[in-house]
């Protein structure tokens, strides 16, 4: 017997979700910053699960390290000349016109960058190899500077990684203070072109790797000894990946890098499954925790992309395609040296929290839907945690007297939401209209403790016609890890020029090469079952400097003209077109595949509904307030209303209908 445990591990809360009994259950717990093995900790006693323990788990440990700056302490070794490439980057500027703008530093210090005397050409032969004084001199140099990790990225290792694997043999038993130091190389992190791009992907995984094999150890030694007590059960645990699928814990223990957009990836995949439920597969999803929100657009399938940027430095990873604002429930209000109302990015997190919460001072989103009647005080958590409206009365009205802001409680609380509205409607805009597509034919997923309550006036604002909210929203990120497939991706840049027919059989030849490495990969981390592989390839006009990825097919040219002017507006047939990097998705079925039968059920008892006065558009309106457990699949109901769970609330505004459907999703029909 063996019980799955999905765990997604947020700014505020932890969300457990797992199967019992033939339902799918879900559990709230506090994060623990300091460390959040001990917020699973809590969670895992208060479930004790029967038999085997699977543990499936998105982290958000080495985001928030990369953001914060408290990653290892790297050395990075290339080809020499090249020691400074990671700060001279590329000469693009996020804002053009600032002139006092502080360009992102790199992560490695110039003391601790080394270059090798060698060379390989672009076809790969070996111009220079370093001899074994120079390989003695360079683990010399790096033993006195005494880094924590190592990354190696040499010029063109991703044609031939003779050189690298030269350098890696003379590195490898590598130790420092006694401690034995990981080693990240280019050639296996990421056989890709672009030094600059490669190299940044392979110090960011070697910067995370000690504080990811620290905490996923820990984790494990934890999940284990915790087994242990229950009778000798085994405890395994497995993590979620940027891509949207899950790996072996020793996979993310060796690249970490893979891991950055953990739990929001799991809310996409968990979106676009509760929405093929209702029938519905082209969606926007809308992720609202405490501290940010994510969205993502799916049209029909996931994809993923080929490069990203996070905290201001490039990553080239496989990686779902998510937009993160700071625009949570916990974002702080404040206002600018101008005078104006300013939401987000800082955020209250767990600890002190919303001042409605207890503890906090400082006026957040959560507690200005509270007093605007959005937020039923006696329904967070299904009534488990009270809310505390006197208190954030008091102390907003302090800080807006404190602030000499002139402003009414009301009118404040009015500002906060309209605020992070237009931060959040923003990010919808990137990932729809400025990628293409008409956020209007598209349904809106909204989901996380905030999501439901700011989902509709979005979907109006942008047109979108449609909202779903799907049952468990507060942790449908964990529901998308407890039915996220095995993922492994492969790629090696080819650079093919001047093709105007497609090459199948090297193009094949290519791919069986990727095929195989995956499968030892499956092999040899244990997994079974059936392993469906899928092929793309980035593809370009001869001269341009950018790709775009389409799937392999007999008519993988004609698809590339398509996206191109889907993309671009234009496309020329008549150009010759470059095969630039061949890319291979590996996938093997969920092991917690039955959940993903089993439609979640709620967890609050029901009872009558209720009304009260709840803000919109400047007036209080009677809004009746359900719990979802009321609501009878089919019945349409009218707003003004408010249907509160045990894991979010969601507010729906006067003029639009709504209904639960048989997958017990809830389905809000915006009048557009």
């Amino acid at each position: 017997m063996r019980t799955f445990i999905a765990i997604d591990t947020g700014g505020t809360f932890t969300d457990c979700v797992w199967v019992e009994n033939g339902r799918i259950r879900l559990l709230k717990v506090f994060s623990t910053p300091q460390d959040p093995s001990e917020a699973i900790e809590a969670a895992l006693k208060r479930i004790s699960p029967p038999g085997e323990l699977v543990l499936l788990h998105g982290s958000t440990v080495g985001t928030n390290a990369l953001l914060q700056r408290r990653g290892a302490r790297v050395a990075f070794v290339t080809t020499a000349g090249f020691e400074d490439s990671l700060e001279i980057g590329r000469q693009a500027r996020p804002r053009l016109y600032d002139f006092f703008f502080d360009r992102v530093e790199p992560l490695v210090a110039a003391d601790l960058r080394f270059g090798v005397d060698e060379r390989t050409d672009t076809a790969g032969r070996i111009l220079r190899a370093p001899s074994e004084a120079e390989l003695s001199a360079l683990r010399e140099a790096i033993e006195n500077a005494k880094p924590e990790a190592v990354a190696v990225s040499l010029l063109f290792s991703f044609v031939n990684p003779a050189n690298e694997r030269l350098v890696a043999n003379a590195l490898g038993t590598l130790r420092v203070d006694g401690e034995e130091i990981p080693l990240s190389l280019s050639h296996v992190i990421l056989p890709e072109f672009r030094e600059y791009e490669r190299g940044s992907t392979v110090v960011m995984n070697a910067y995370l790797q000690p504080i990811m094999q620290r905490y996923l150890d820990n984790l494990d030694r934890g999940a284990r000894s915790w087994g242990a007590r229950k009778s000798s059960r085994r405890a395994r645990i497995f993590v979620m990946q940027s891509n949207g699928g899950i790996t072996a814990i020793s996979a993310a223990t060796r690249e970490p890098v893979r891991t950055l957009l953990s739990g929001p990836a799991g809310g996409v995949v968990g979106a676009l499954a509760m929405a093929r439920r209702s029938g519905f597969d082209r969606i926007i999803s809308f992720d609202m925790g405490g501290t940010s929100s994510d969205v993502a657009l799916v049209d029909r399938e996931l994809r993923t992309g080929s490069e990203t940027d996070v905290g201001g430095l490039p990553v080239r990873v496989p990686m779902l395609d998510i937009h993160t604002v700071g625009a949570g429930g916990g974002s702080i209000a404040r206002f600018d040296a101008g005078g104006a109302l300013r939401v987000g990015p800082e955020s209250a997190g767990a600890d002190p929290g919303p001042i409605c919460y207890g503890k906090g001072d400082e006026p957040t989103v959560t507690d200005a839907n509270l007093l605007l009647g959005r937020l039923p005080a006696d329904k967070f958590l299904g009534g488990e945690f009270e809310l505390d409206m006197e208190r954030a009365k008091a102390k907003i009205r302090e800080w807006l007297r404190r602030n000499k802001s002139g402003m009414t409680l009301q009118n404040f609380c009015e500002g906060v939401i309209r605020v992070v509205h237009a931060t959040m409607e923003k990010a919808i805009r990137v990932v729809s209209i400025e990628r293409g597509y008409d956020p209007r034919d598209f349904t809106l997923v909204a989901f996380g403790g905030a999501g439901g309550m700011h989902a509709c006036q979005l979907a109006e604002a942008l047109g979108i016609p449609r909202v779903i909210v799907p049952a468990l929203p507060g942790a449908l990120s964990a529901f998308g890890i407890l039915v996220s497939d095995v993922i492994k991706d492969h790629s090696r840049t080819v650079l093919w020029r001047s093709l105007r027919e497609l090459p199948r059989t090297r193009l094949d030849t290519e791919f069986s090469k990727l095929e195989r490495a995956a499968v030892r990969e499956f092999h040899s981390e244990g997994w079974t079952g059936q392993i469906r592989h899928y092929r793309t390839v980035d593809v370009r006009y001869r001269g341009q400097g950018y790709e775009l990825n389409v799937p392999f097919t007999r008519r993988l040219l004609d698809a590339f003209h398509d996206e191109h002017r889907r993309r671009y507006g234009y496309c020329h047939p008549e150009r010759e077109v470059e095969l630039v990097t061949v890319r291979l998705r590996s996938e093997v079925p969920a092991p917690a595949g039955a959940s993903r039968r089993m439609v979640p059920a709620g967890e609050v008892a029901s009872s009558k509904s209720t009304s009260s006065q709840v803000v919109f558009s400047g007036r209080g309106r009677s809004t009746i307030i359900y719990e979802r457990e009321q609501l009878r699949p089919g019945k349409k109901l009218a707003g003004p209303a408010v249907v509160t769970e045990y894991s979010a609330t969601t507010v729906i505004p006067p003029g639009m209908s709504f209904h639960l459907d048989n997958a017990r999703n809830l389905i809000v029909e915006t009048g557009e």
